[in-house]
């Protein structure tokens, strides 16, 4: 670490250090014979969020310093000041509550405070904003790839300004679907098959290079882009781990060509991030099952071939080990294919699936529909894994989900990112351009070390995820970027003035999109509650005493 860093260094250490003494305090108080107990942790829930955050926030800030080291001067700035930014969020959460967060048993002694002042003086602020803004490209600095990956992004980036962006604001503003020659142009560059080993018709190389892509297309247009990604990705996963070799070789080579476009149906009105707790029903029958009930929000359903559905096979008294994950086929629709807001499609036996597109205010190209299912016929061999394994495998799939979910939040920030810098350049007020005012500065200064960090913590768990490991931070990173997604998309849009609020200027579609991100793929009170904090306070109780 260079002596620049060694601050920024030992500050984050503190904050590490903070973070784990709240972690012991709190697993005492909801740790049930060395278990986390759902009702203990019900009653910290507050404490149990926060400590999520800040959690993202720290790994952030630690995979900001090893990036930084390879950079130069303005990389180095901009990760003091994110890792001075997640320092004083983690000081004044811990000041006015250190007896509920136990600081004061543990006797912490805070967090260098000269570090914090240094870097969060107005003045050195504004001065990294002034950077930035002089930057001609890449304003956040550069992303740290190898050569690979480097010519990956360009190839990423190229087809997302000729192809995407292009029809982004009119899929947005007239509530399009992805036109399919943009869907055929995808399946030849090989999106739908980047999660998907080559032996089964796929492109994966490495997560980072699924991260790259999807962040460039979500540049591009969220909805229309980056987006179409995630279906193929959730339903690989889940094959790969749960899927004999027969459904391998027979699904997924259809998944990574665009053949079978895929949608994924598990979330149902009254259930929503409540998994467990699913009703749709598949009842066994010769050959196979029959599916009777209602999922909501399964984006894309009715251009789909494929519907990755979690049903209940079990009684409601099993909870998620009584769902089992099935591949449903249906006809797949095409744009001017008649009305492209609804779909129904009765089997030769009789069953029926239905669905019509619930209204958004963004996050637009692939609608997001009601699905109701009645007798639905699915073939035995359509069941992945086995019988009440399909929360497991779900679960499998999400986990690739939300890193991807982190990538899309990079890109949607990159786009209003860019859009604010070209702004605050153009515009001139009181007879001087906007970008050399010292207000904007200090926007453009913490947006940039938001958006940096949150790639960088995306590159190392997509690198900690090709060995295996990074589950757990995948799910920090999704929880830090679709936040942080909103803070950043709002203030590009307040850096517009006025005309940030009209369509005239995309910024406006960022940050409509970028506010689903916090809500799809678990909501982040779920998130950082159920997955995060769960998870993080059992290692405690796991250590030996």
């Amino acid at each position: 670490m260079t002596d620049a860093l060694a601050a920024s260094q030992d500050a984050i250490t503190q904050a590490r250090i903070a973070l784990e003494q709240i972690g012991r305090h709190l697993a005492g108080k909801v740790g049930v014979e060395r278990r986390v107990d759902t009702q203990r942790l019900n009653r910290v829930q507050p404490e149990a969020f926060q400590i999520a955050r800040h959690l993202a926030q720290t790994t952030a800030a630690e995979a900001m310093l090893q990036w930084a080291r390879n950079h130069g001067e303005h990389e180095h700035e901009l990760t003091r000041l994110y890792c001075a930014m997640t320092c004083a969020d983690l000081s004044r959460w811990t000041r006015f509550n250190e007896p509920q967060l136990g600081l004061k048993v543990a006797g912490f002694d805070g967090i260098d405070a000269d570090f914090m002042t240094e870097m969060l003086a107005t003045e050195r602020i504004s001065a990294i904003g002034q950077a930035v803004i002089a930057r001609d490209s890449l304003p956040a600095g550069p992303y740290g790839h190898s050569e690979t990956h480097q010519m990956v992004q360009q190839q990423f980036a190229r087809f997302s300004d000729e192809k995407v962006a292009p029809i982004a604001e009119e899929t947005h503003c007239h509530d399009k679907l992805i036109p399919e020659e943009l869907l055929q142009a995808m399946g030849e560059l090989g999106v739908f098959g980047i999660s998907i080993p080559d032996e089964y018709g796929g492109m994966f190389m490495d997560h980072r290079t699924m991260i790259i892509a999807t962040e460039e297309l979500s540049r591009g247009s969220l909805g229309a882009g980056g987006s179409v990604i995630t279906r193929p990705e959730i339903c690989a996963k889940a094959i790969l781990v749960g899927g004999t070799e027969e459904q391998k070789q027979h699904w997924l080579p259809k998944i990574a060509s665009g053949e079978h476009i895929v949608s994924v149906a598990v979330t149902e009105p009254d259930a929503g991030s409540d998994v467990a707790s699913l009703s749709v029903s598949a009842r066994e029958t010769e050959g196979g099952y029959l599916i009777n009930g209602e999922k909501t929000w399964c984006t894309f359903a009715g251009r789909a071939d494929l519907l990755c559905l979690l049903a209940r096979t079990g009684s409601p008294e099993d909870g998620h080990r009584g769902l089992t994950l099935f591949l449903v086929e249906k006809p797949g629709r095409v744009a001017g294919d008649g009305d492209e807001y609804s779909f129904e499609y009765t089997q030769p036996t009789g069953g029926s699936i239905s669905g019509h597109a619930i209204p958004t205010i963004g996050y637009r190209g692939m609608h997001s529909f009601a699905t109701s299912f009645d007798d639905y016929f699915v073939p035995k061999e359509n069941q992945i894994g086995k019988k009440g394994r399909g929360f497991y495998l779900q679960m499998t799939g999400f986990a690739g989900g939300r890193i991807q979910t982190a990538a899309r939040a990079v890109g949607v920030m990159e786009a209003a990112f860019r859009s604010a810098i070209t702004y605050v350049n153009d515009r001139r007020v009181f007879g001087n351009s906007l970008g050399s005012l010292s207000l904007p500065q200090h926007k453009v200064a913490e947006m940039a070390a938001r958006i940096q960090a949150g790639r960088q913590l995306a590159y190392a768990v997509g690198d900690m995820m090709d060995r295996g490991q990074g589950t757990l931070e995948a799910s920090l990173v999704k929880l830090l970027t679709c936040k942080d997604a909103e803070m950043v998309t709002r203030e590009a849009m307040q850096l517009h003035g006025g005309m940030g609020y009209s369509e005239e200027y995309a910024v406006s579609r960022y940050w409509l999109d970028a506010r689903v991100l916090s809500i799809f793929e678990g909501a982040e009170e779920v998130l950082a509650l159920l997955v995060i904090a769960r998870q993080y306070l059992q290692q405690f109780l796991d250590a030996p005493e």
